[in-house]
């Protein structure tokens, strides 16, 4: 199949990607957060009075939330704590991630994953596209999977094969095999064929909060006939689908932002776009991409 004949053929109209046009959007005022003088995220200027009960660790006003508390993780916990049962945190999940300044530095302290998103601090992601290719490796086929209803974000939404956050103390590759696993009945040496693509970053309003993500994307070509088998309940269904058929539904409102974003950029690095929309979308995926990936 030539770059862009699959799509031609499947008669996908040309179509917005409105997951590009989500992952900078921003609506919300909010303020800087910082730790040690860095800027490690930002809170909502609604919230503001809220972290007013903390003096002894926090200073807040209109000109940003700093934390200056000697013991940061135990400060965090027992703000974060509170915070959840004003229900300004949703979706505990019971999950340590980092405070990082970026992707590869040292932890400035470490909190709930779900408070990630109220104090909109820099988080990351792996996922994976599966595919099957024909004899010349060309991608005729992607396996999409639809959220579970009962998970906390996105219920119900389409989502790539593989795909969750990256918890502090794993890579993104080991967050990888261990989602396979979970997600997709994928063992370790299945999940490590994955190779690489790009990082795309979302920075934007979302109903728990903000959503700083860079998300790391793979690639996992799967033997014709193989058929994933969801092992966590967090799936409800995983189907096979051509290639236009997949796309079409990356394309518009049925996947989650993430995943309809980790899907385009499979598609521009396979060339399965026609001409005119690899021109036209190509540059818009880039401007959400990260200079280097590390």
């Amino acid at each position: 199949m030539a770059p862009g004949q699959g799509l031609a053929r499947g008669g996908l109209k040309r179509r917005n990607w409105p997951a590009l046009a989500a992952a900078t959007r921003r609506e919300v005022p909010r303020v800087p957060f910082t730790i040690d003088g860095l800027a490690v995220g930002s809170v909502a200027a609604t919230h503001i009075d809220a972290l007013g009960r903390w003096p002894h660790w926090l200073s807040a006003d209109n000109a940003g939330v700093t934390l200056r508390a000697a013991d940061r993780d135990g400060a965090l916990a027992a703000i974060n704590a509170a915070l959840h049962e004003q229900g300004l945190i949703v979706a505990w999940r019971d999950e340590t991630y980092a405070i990082v300044e970026r992707f590869g530095t040292p932890p400035l302290a470490l909190i709930e994953r779900a408070a990630a998103r109220f104090w909109g601090t820099l988080t990351f992601g792996a996922h994976a596209n599966g595919y099957v290719a024909d004899a010349q490796g060309q991608p005729t086929h992607l396996w999409i999977a639809r959220r579970a209803t009962s998970k906390a974000t996105d219920p119900g939404k389409l989502d790539n094969l593989v795909g969750g956050g990256v918890p502090f103390g794993q890579t993104p590759q080991q967050t990888l095999v261990r989602e396979g696993l979970e997600e997709a009945g994928l063992d370790a040496a299945a999940m490590q064929r994955a190779t690489p693509g790009n990082v795309v970053e979302l920075a934007c309003d979302i109903a728990e909060g903000f959503m700083h993500e860079q998300i790391h994307s793979f690639d996992l070509c799967l033997p014709r006939g193989m058929t994933p088998v969801n092992q966590d309940g967090e799936v409800a269904e995983l189907r096979l689908l051509p290639v236009a058929q997949a796309l079409a539904l990356a394309s518009g409102d049925d996947m989650t932002t993430d995943a309809s974003l980790v899907t385009l950029d499979f598609a521009l690095r396979h060339r399965l776009l026609a001409p005119a929309e690899h021109t036209r979308l190509a540059p818009r995926l880039t401007a959400i991409i990260p200079a280097t990936r590390v």
